[in-house]
């Protein structure tokens, strides 16, 4: 089955059955050491990992790694531009979970970004992306513990499907020439416009499939979350491109009104249910005007379609969500891409989970690692229906390489987030809490230690980190 690996003599195999897991107590995970400092923080990881299983669970549990080759290290074992190497695909096709360190994006030949060539090969379509504040750690906010989200990113549409041509290419002047000359004035609602024929042109595909399995993973993970906190904000840009953000907005309300009705409430079906609760006697058309204002201006066609809108509502959903019983179910509700922007550094605390399609997800889960310590301390995960890949969200940083000072936490809390996946979450919430512990005693590394105040002289290597991690474990 293998050219050049070999996997574990001892250990089981993770299957799968309707998108989840199922773990044994003595899985096989291959990982992916990483290039540039993958060499120092995967042994970091891979200890505190080792560790916390072990104190969780004793000897009833226990991971056997498989090591595969992915970027950089796999060119040295497979030859030149052998970048993903067939062996390391099959290894992850036949044990389901991997996690990874970072992988540089090829340079001269090969494959365009190994973290995208991954997420594509398996269908990994779910970005998932927890951000969440640790007591002591530096942030350039003033109220950094109000921000704990969760971000489920879109992985294989949007931009990231990557379909785009060169300006001046051939083909990019015949699509733009067919845009302008036949698709574009077929369609009323584009009045006069015109492509420029010296542009490039990209595709940016959004489907209602991978729209909505996107928002059914985020709607299960908040099930599992407290009362307070069950929330999904489906995020776009829908009052521009109406036919693909505003799609993925609408398909993941549909989602929710229909797959999830009795566990789900809509943020507009919430005022109608609330204006009822306040006044029974309220009539429709007055219940239609105080959830829209407007609406003695709106044309005839448009207020019939909200007076209709709320007579649907109390109609359908009354019995089991009426009369506050909507306060228990799972809040649904969309906010514009920007605006969500601002409202997580201004009104963090109002938002759970945000589900995006690619581009938005890409630049807001990067701005909300900022406001909890930066990417350091962002762990991510890529999960598919039968296959999942955890990994570091930062950078390779080559010049850090060998000196065992980078900040492991991204790839240890990636860890704890793959631990949880697999349903060992006692061995998770040992790990996160050795991490509090370390930062709020200031044993930390160079990154963190020279923004405490006072600054912290000298940082801790990144194996002390891992081992002050461990060492908190029964605080």
């Amino acid at each position: 089955m293998y050219e050049k690996i070999a996997p574990p003599t001892t250990g089981s195999r993770i299957t799968f059955a309707d998108g989840k897991p199922i773990v044994p107590d003595d899985p096989i995970i291959p990982f992916i050491r990483g290039d540039g400092i993958g060499v120092d923080i995967w042994p970091a990881a891979q200890k505190v990992i080792d560790a916390a299983v072990k104190v969780a669970y004793d000897d009833k549990r226990k991971i056997n790694w498989f090591k595969i080759y992915v970027g950089d290290e796999a060119c040295e074992k497979y030859g030149t531009y052998q970048y993903l190497p067939e062996d390391s695909l099959t290894a992850i096709r036949e044990y389901g979970i991997a996690i990874k360190g970072p992988l540089t994006t090829p340079i001269g030949g090969g494959i365009r970004s190994l973290n995208v060539a991954l997420r594509q090969i398996f269908d990994l379509y779910a970005c998932v992306r927890p951000c969440r504040y640790y007591t002591g750690t530096p942030s350039p906010h003033l109220h950094p513990e109000k921000l704990d989200v969760i971000i489920y990113r879109e992985n294989t549409e949007d931009i990231y499907l990557g379909i785009e041509w060169q300006q001046g290419s051939e083909i990019a002047d015949k699509l733009i020439h067919y845009l302008n000359t036949e698709l574009i004035p077929a369609t009323p609602e584009h009045g006069k416009k015109r492509i420029p024929m010296d542009s490039g042109i990209g595709i940016k595909p959004i489907s209602k499939t991978g729209s909505q399995r996107l928002v059914r993973r985020a709607i299960e993970h908040a099930l599992r979350l407290p009362k307070h906190k069950q929330m999904v904000t489906l995020v776009h840009k829908g009052n521009i491109m109406k036919y693909t953000e505003g799609a993925f907005r609408d398909w993941g309300y549909e989602l929710a009104t229909t797959e999830f009705r009795e566990v789900c409430v809509t943020e507009r079906e919430s005022w109608i249910l609330s204006n009822k609760e306040r006044n029974p006697d309220l009539s429709i058309e007055e219940n239609a005007r105080a959830i829209d204002p407007g609406l003695d201006a709106m044309t005839t066609e448009k207020r019939a379609e909200i007076i209709e809108e709320v007579k649907t509502v109390l109609d359908s959903i009354w019995d089991t969500h009426g009369n506050r019983q909507w306060k228990d179910k799972i809040m649904v509700n969309d906010r514009i891409a920007d605006s969500i922007f601002q409202q997580i550094q201004t009104r963090p605390d109002e938002y759970s989970i945000l589900a995006t399609m690619n581009l938005n997800g890409d630049y807001l889960s990067d701005a909300a690692a900022a406001i909890v310590g930066g990417l350091g301390m962002g762990p991510g995960a890529n999960i598919g229906d039968n296959c999942a890949i955890f990994e570091a969200t930062h950078g390779t940083a080559p010049k850090h390489a060998g000196l065992d000072r980078i900040n492991p936490g991204s790839l240890i809390l990636s860890g704890a987030m793959m631990l949880e996946y697999m349903g060992w979450q006692e061995a998770a919430d040992l790990i996160k809490k050795g991490i509090g512990g370390a930062i709020a005693n200031r044993q930390v590394t160079y990154d963190l230690a020279r923004l405490m105040i006072p600054a912290v002289d000298p940082p801790l290597k990144c194996s002390e980190f891992a081992q002050a991690i461990i060492d908190h474990f029964n605080d």
